[in-house]
C-alpha cells in the first residue's frame, strides 16, 4: 500500500495540473471501488474550480472553491495519471477520470480496487469519519518527542505496531517505520510504552528524515505504485534494512546481518545488535 512519502509525491504532482483549473468533467466508469461513489458525485464536483491539493495521512484531499472536498485513496495498488486529454487512451482499470478545463485528465487506475472517492464539505472534513481519529502529521510542527512520548505512555505493544497507528501518528506504514526504528536504533519488539523523553526524540528526528528523504526521491516502488508522471518512485535504492535480510548491516559490523521478524502479518527488518 502507498504510504506517506508515496501519497505526498502524488498530491504534489496532481497540484501541478489541478491547483487553480476547473474540474470539467469527473467520468466515473463503474459505480464503485471499495465503496460505492456517493450519489451524484459528479454534479457536486462538475464546474468547481480546485483551490488546493493536499494530503492528510494516506488520503488525498481536493479541495474546491464551494467548500466541496474530494476524499481520495490509492488503496493497494491505485495510481493517479496526468497526460493531455486529447488522444488519450483508456487502460482496463482506469475506473474515474478527471477532466479539466485547459484539456488535461488524471486517470484513476485500480487494478485491484481497493481504493476509493468520497466527498464532504471542508467544514466537516475534520469530522468525517476516515480523519476524525487520525494522529499528527509526522512531518508538522505538533509532531514531537514529547508527544510522541505522551502517546506512547503506558502502552505494550510494541513500538513497531504502535508507530503503525494511524490514531498515534498519521500516515506511516511499515516500509518507513522499519527504517525510522532503524536509524533511532530501537528494537522494533521493544515495548512503546518504555521509551525515554530522548528517545522519543530520536525517533521522531528519524522518522522526519527518512520521509523528508523518501519524499524527494518520489516514494518507494514495489509492485503497483508509480508518480503521477508514470515514473517510478526511487527510494526502495535508498533503504537501509527493509527487504534486506541476511544482507550486512549498513550500521555496524554485526555478523548476523539484518533479520526479518513477522509482527502482526507484516515483516519487520532490523539489526538486533545495533537496535536495542
Amino acid at each position: 500500500m502507498p504510504e506517506l512519502p508515496e501519497v505526498e509525491t502524488v498530491c504534489r504532482g496532481l497540484a501541478t495540473v489541478l491547483e487553480d483549473r476547473v474540474l470539467q468533467r469527473l467520468d466515473l466508469r463503474r459505480k464503485d471501488l471499495r465503496f460505492p461513489f456517493p450519489i451524484g458525485l459528479a454534479a457536486l464536483v462538475e464546474g468547481r474550480r480546485i483551490t488546493s491539493v493536499r494530503r492528510r495521512a494516506k488520503y488525498i484531499l481536493i479541495h474546491l472553491d464551494d467548500g466541496g472536498v474530494l476524499i481520495g485513496h490509492l488503496g493497494m495498488s491505485g495510481r493517479m495519471l496526468i497526460g493531455p486529454a486529447e488522444g488519450m487512451v483508456l487502460e482496463t482499470h482506469d475506473h474515474v477520470v478527471f477532466h479539466t478545463d485547459h484539456g488535461m485528465a488524471v486517470r484513476f487506475n485500480d487494478a485491484r480496487r481497493f481504493g476509493f472517492l468520497d466527498y464532504a464539505r471542508a467544514e466537516d472534513l475534520q469530522r468525517h469519519k476516515l480523519l476524525a481519529e487520525l494522529g499528527p502529521e509526522p512531518l508538522g510542527n505538533a509532531f514531537s518527542g514529547p508527544v510522541l512520548a505522551e502517546k506512547l505512555a503506558g502502552k505494550l505493544s510494541p513500538i513497531k505496531a504502535a508507530l503503525l497507528d494511524q490514531k498515534i501518528v498519521a500516515g506511516l506504514g511499515n516500509i518507513y517505520v522499519s527504517e525510522a526504528l532503524f536509524f533511532a536504533r530501537l528494537l522494533p519488539t521493544r515495548l512503546a510504552g518504555t521509551l525515554s523523553g530522548a528517545q522519543a526524540e530520536k525517533l521522531v528526528t528519524a522518522i522526519k528524515d527518512v520521509l523528508t528523504r523518501a519524499i524527494a526521491a518520489g516514494g518507494s516502488s514495489l509492485r503497483d505504485y508509480v508518480q503521477t508522471s508514470g515514473e517510478l518512485g526511487y527510494f526502495q535504492h535508498q533503504w537501509a534494512v527493509y527487504g534486506k535480510e541476511g544482507e550486512p548491516c549498513p550500521g555496524c559490523t554485526c555478523k548476523t546481518g539484518i533479520q526479518r521478524i513477522v509482527q502482526s502479518n507484516r515483516s519487520t527488518f532490523f539489526c538486533a545488535k545495533r537496535q536495542r
